[in-house]
């Protein structure tokens, strides 16, 4: 039997970082994981900023102390990329808008959609409301008018706006000038097939 070769990679394993973040997620200082896993709390921060590796036995322990399974540390994170010109076209109602879905199909947590709004472009005579909990509009160009039951908010280029997503709301935009806006909806409220 042939031994077989690995197929060296020459990128380094980082895990320093994720033992940091699980870390600080639980409050934790350098010197009580140091000490509550048995090392020092210089080489626990050469750990974290990747300058040197633990033995096996000292990132188990690491991993017990942090309650992190020692698996986490070596998945590769799912990253998805979406070009621009390649975002598909999703339809959240409205009239005289384009809207594209630019967040990752599958995320579930966050949503991000892109309108290019006309002149006149509305969101509807009527409020609506979205079935997410916190709704952020950012214009990027433009200006727009958000409509809320008591009161009306007008955005220009520049400005965002946060609110519940289940507060009915509509929008508009002026008779001469369209808009251009990023909406992030949190968590994701569209999920049709696109």
């Amino acid at each position: 039997m042939r031994p077989v070769q690995a197929d060296p990679n020459d990128r380094p394993v980082a895990i320093g970082a994720r033992l940091r973040n699980a870390r600080t997620a639980l409050g934790l200082t350098l010197a009580q994981v140091a000490e509550a896993s048995g090392v020092t709390k210089g080489f626990l921060s050469r750990v974290e900023r990747d300058e040197t590796s633990p033995s096996v036995a000292t990132l188990v322990g690491l991993c017990q102390v942090l309650s992190v399974p020692m698996g986490a540390l070596f998945v590769e994170p799912e990253i998805q990329v979406v070009r621009a010109g390649t975002a598909p076209r999703i339809n959240l109602g409205g009239r005289g808008v384009t809207e594209h879905l630019v967040s990752a199909r599958s995320e579930s947590e966050l949503q991000i959609v892109r309108s290019t709004m006309a002149a006149d472009a509305t969101g509807g005579d009527e409020l609506y409301t979205i079935s997410s909990t916190v709704e952020v509009l950012l214009v990027l160009s433009g200006e727009i008018v958000v409509r809320f039951i008591d009161r009306e908010i007008e955005l220009s280029a520049g400005d965002s706006i946060t609110f519940p997503g289940r507060e009915p709301h509509s929008w508009r935009t002026g008779a001469e000038q369209g808009a251009e806006v990023v909406w992030c909806l949190s968590p994701a409220a569209w999920r049709g097939t696109v």
